[in-house]
């Protein structure tokens, strides 16, 4: 059976967006109404995959170390709140250093997840604070929802709709 899933941008969606990058467990703040979202979507069906550009790896700020780190606090969180994190996919290039095909707006990332989890594309979501998220997805047949950067995504729950 295929999986539904809401693809979750980290930066801006899940975590606030700073200004800066967050590579820090003390930097990172989850963005307000997330998990009471997360919920309320889990409810109706769906896993949840993190799609993340983290370029500040290629540009030396930070390393695949501080990176886990973060991560296993976000895990950690979503398994308190109940939430099902099937996966996280990040990109660590940048592209004023290097070129690739998984930093979004490409969609190397998505493209995995599919094929790795057996995902639905049609009864599939793509949650992101930016154009680029939403060019990933519309990439893989994805449908985008873009909102407001730090925003409480229980206002977006209407746009997601239940087979």
């Amino acid at each position: 059976m295929l999986r539904k899933i809401i693809f979750l941008d980290r930066d801006g969606v899940i975590n606030v967006e700073r200004g800066d990058y967050t590579y820090k467990i003390e930097d990172f703040k989850f963005v307000d109404g997330l998990f009471s979202a997360l919920e309320k979507l889990k409810q109706r069906g769906f896993e949840f995959v993190v799609i993340t550009n983290q370029g500040g790896i290629s540009k030396k700020i930070y390393n695949h170390n501080d990176l886990f780190l973060v991560h296993s606090h976000m895990r950690e969180q979503f398994t308190k709140h109940n939430i099902p994190l099937l996966a996280v996919f990040y990109c660590p290039h940048h592209n004023e250093i290097e070129k690739c095909i998984c930093r979004k707006p490409d969609s190397l990332m998505l493209e995995k997840a599919i094929a790795k989890y057996q995902i639905d594309v049609s009864n599939s979501y793509f949650i992101g604070d930016s154009e680029r998220d939403i060019l990933a997805a519309q990439k893989v047949n994805v449908t985008g929802i873009k909102v407001n950067k730090n925003d409480d995504i229980n206002k977006y729950l209407n746009q997601i709709k239940t087979p």
